[in-house]
């Protein structure tokens, strides 16, 4: 790996099978809502809309940290902080720890961040 470019690889190498796993089943959600393209950093793997950014991951020892961008607040334990981004959107920083957290309930708010990438949220 270069200093200056990062890959998904990069991300995955070294980490736990478990966090791997979290990482994959991630984006196997988001993959169910329709096409998207990757912003790769040294600190996150951006899943992209046509508009936006919409939610990013990595994988770590612990588990998956990572964020998705929501038209509203949502309280649950897996959102570490939520802040405002813009008048309409809102960041919430997850950590999934099992594989039991990526459940319908999060594929949801996820479904709604990729909304957020299409830029549906300039809509209302």
């Amino acid at each position: 790996m270069s200093d200056s470019t990062w890959t998904i690889d990069d991300h995955l190498a070294g980490k736990p099978d478990e966090s791997v796993a979290l990482y994959r089943r991630f984006i196997d959600l988001a993959q169910g809502f329709g096409p998207f393209t990757y912003a790769v950093s040294k600190s996150m793997i951006t899943l992209k809309g046509t508009r936006r950014g919409f939610a990013g991951a990595r994988p770590d020892a612990r588990g998956l940290r990572g964020y998705m961008d929501l038209q509203r607040v949502v309280e649950d334990p897996r959102f570490t902080s939520v802040s405002p981004y813009t008048k309409r959107l809102f960041v919430h920083a997850f950590r999934i720890t099992g594989p039991e957290q990526l459940d319908e309930e999060f594929a949801g708010w996820l479904r709604e961040a990729y909304d957020v990438g299409q830029g549906r949220h300039l809509l209302t």
